[in-house]
C-alpha cells in the first residue's frame, strides 16, 4: 500500500484554501448586505448650504487646540 504523501499535500492544500476562499467571499458578501440594510434605514444626513456656520465652528475648535498646546508646552 503506497501512499503518495506529495498528492495528498495538495489535496489537503486545496481544501484549506478552497474553505478560505469561501469563508471571504461570504464575508464579503454578508457585509455588503448589511451596508445596504444600515444605508436603508439609516441614511446619511444631507449637508447643508449652511457653510459659514460649519466654518465658523471649525475656527473655534482650532483656536481652543492651539490655546491648549500652549498651556501644555508652558508646564
Amino acid at each position: 500500500m503506497e501512499t503518495n504523501l506529495i498528492l495528498e499535500g495538495f489535496k489537503f492544500m486545496g481544501l484549506g484554501m478552497g474553505t478560505v476562499f469561501l469563508f471571504l467571499i461570504v464575508l464579503i458578501i454578508m457585509m455588503n448586505l448589511m451596508s445596504i440594510i444600515i444605508h436603508k434605514f439609516f441614511p446619511e444626513p444631507e449637508v447643508s448650504p449652511a457653510a459659514p456656520a460649519a466654518k465658523q465652528d471649525n475656527k473655534k475648535v482650532i483656536a481652543a487646540i492651539t490655546a491648549a498646546i500652549a498651556h501644555h508646552r508652558q508646564g
